[in-house]
């Protein structure tokens, strides 16, 4: 099925505050359309919307046909407890809804005593279709395929957390970051959408996945809302970007791909500018010369007032029709800058100050590993030998479950070598920003959290940093797990620059920070002069920071490039 969504007027936010409005916004067959902006613009609140998941606070959604599969894959992987994978596939497709809708409708038919008006054969007729529209009938049978080409099949590579081979029965709560981002693809390849509503689906998927992903993007007949981090993949897949501009609380949609986008926006937000300084310009020169001018007709009054010595009627005629002519054009310069079409200044946008804290250097040898190795079920990471010397920048590649962050927590002393030697060099200062965001965690605010690991600052001098990246008093209050994962993220960033370190570890660092953040972060890791180990999949993260040593591990071993 072809399917169009049109929405008018749209309004969303909160009670207390509305993010976005006036947003209009048409999603036809073959339309890939990027939503672009700050964190906390409103980019997953509008594709909440746009899934009939959020109420809007104005405006409408419609859909034609009217029965139009709408997906909407939420940003979280929302791991339920005692949930397996085929049951997580089947409610990220719409199956398991499906399923329960025509279950439901099937049990009616069997009953005699059904409300008045309530056609029992014509809901299960519409049940069964939405039934078969969704994918429900054949999904057990295509599922095992799917996770098979994603490499989560029995017998491939890829094991759960505790050893154990993944099948559909595996528990979701069982796998890793990188394995839930597989299992979240597996579903959307499954799923059967007339429009698609995806809100970063490239979170902790490898190269691999992201060419999955971009393949089945492209593949698409139907239409594409999506939200993302991950500059390449936008500009290889969107045909139009809709900017929700929160400094200007606008929104626009630009025609052509993101590289076209960056290029018009700059073009777009030049000319406000000229505009407004132009207008500001034109509106003081008028008001300085209306100023003048009424200064001159109230120094006429008062001539045409004063009483000639020698009263002469004549003189003091001229003065006075002299000060009318004044006050005229007064009134004319006044009604030249009521007529001035009023150009709003655009608002400076929040930019996120990023800087890293340095610590005295380290020794010369930060990290070795001597024929290392690691085993944990049946993957084995290893033997590794490497070193890490102070001041080395590394780039560290590899596909999801290839051991980067087992790599990792041998170099860092966490994990202890089942065979070999690892060993930590001397007046380390570690910084991390983990793949989890796990230093800051649990049910705590997020002041106390925060000030619990920088114990030297004052509750005042937390606030103000955590400011400084956008988290003021509704955040600080919240509990660290309440907030987004981007919001974890720039905490997480905060606490780097709140203590020096002189070896930094990134791991995916771009996951659910804006795209405004990820350039302030490259920017911050230019200047940055200590060892740096860098684990990314962002392909233009990778070439704007500059490495001087690149990892690729794959299969438990590791090869430099």
């Amino acid at each position: 099925m072809t399917a169009t969504l049109v929405a008018q007027g749209l309004a969303g936010g909160y009670a207390h505050r509305t993010l976005f409005e006036d947003l209009d916004l048409t999603v036809a067959p073959g339309d890939v359309i990027g939503v672009v902006g700050a964190n906390g613009a409103g980019k997953s609140t509008l594709l909440g919307i746009l899934g009939g998941a959020i109420p809007a606070l104005a405006g409408t959604v419609a859909l034609a046909p009217s029965d139009a599969f709408v997906g909407w894959l939420p940003q979280e992987h929302e791991r339920v407890e005692g949930e397996t994978i085929a049951q997580y596939v089947a409610r990220r497709t719409g199956c398991a809804e499906a399923t329960a809708r025509m279950d439901a409708a099937a049990a009616m038919l069997a009953m005699t005593d059904l409300p008045d008006g309530v056609d029992a054969g014509e809901e299960y007729s519409v049940a069964l279709e939405r039934w078969l529209a969704s994918g429900a009938a054949d999904l057990d049978e295509r599922l095992p395929a799917v996770l098979a080409e994603l490499g989560l099949a029995v017998g491939t590579v890829g094991a759960a957390a505790d050893g154990a081979a993944i099948t559909p029965d595996s528990l979701m709560t069982g796998l890793s970051g990188g394995q839930a981002a597989r299992v979240g693809l597996a579903a959307l390849i499954c799923s059967r959408f007339d429009i698609v509503l995806l809100d970063e689906p490239t979170n902790d998927l490898d190269l691999d996945g992201l060419a999955r992903l971009e393949a089945f993007v492209a593949g698409l007949r139907g239409g594409v809302v999506l939200v993302s981090h991950d500059r390449e993949f936008l500009a290889r897949t969107v045909t139009k970007v809709l900017e929700l501009d929160l400094a200007q609380h606008s929104n626009r949609v630009y025609g052509g791909g993101y590289d076209a986008y960056l290029e018009e926006r700059e073009t777009v937000r030049r000319h406000a500018r000229d505009d407004y300084e132009e207008f500001a310009s034109k509106k003081s020169d008028l008001v300085s010369r209306a100023r003048v001018q009424r200064e001159w007709s109230s120094q006429g009054v008062r001539n045409a007032m004063k009483k000639s010595p020698d009263n002469d009627k004549i003189r003091r005629k001229a003065a006075s029709e002299s000060s009318e002519k004044q006050a005229q054009k007064v009134r004319q310069m006044e009604s030249r800058i009521a007529r001035l079409d009023e150009v709003e200044e655009p608002r400076k946008e929040w930019k996120l100050e990023f800087t890293i804290g340095q610590a005295p250097r380290s020794s010369a040898v930060v990290a070795t590993l001597a024929a290392a190795s690691v085993t944990r079920g049946d993957f084995t990471l290893g033997p590794v030998s490497l070193q890490v010397s102070g001041g080395d920048r590394i780039g560290i590649t590899g596909p999801n479950g290839a051991g980067k962050s087992t790599l990792l927590g041998l170099l860092l002393g966490r994990i202890e070598p089942d065979a070999g030697r690892a060993s930590l060099g001397s007046s380390v200062a570690i910084g991390e920003i983990d793949q989890a965001r796990s230093q800051l965690a649990g049910a705590q605010p997020l002041a106390d959290a925060f000030e619990a690991l920088v114990p030297e600052l004052s509750s005042g001098e937390v606030r103000t940093l955590l400011a400084k990246f956008g988290l003021r008093a509704d955040h600080v209050l919240r509990p660290v797990d309440a907030l987004s994962p981007g919001e974890r993220t720039r905490a997480g960033m905060a606490l780097l620059q709140a203590r020096g370190v002189n070896v930094l570890v990134l791991d995916e660092p771009t996951n659910h920070l804006d795209l405004a953040a990820i350039e302030q972060l490259e920017e911050a890791l230019e200047g940055y002069e200590g060892t740096l180990l860098l684990v990314t999949h962002d392909r233009r993260m990778l070439e704007h920071v500059t490495l001087d040593r690149r990892w690729h591990v794959e299969g438990g071993h590791v090869t430099e490039a």
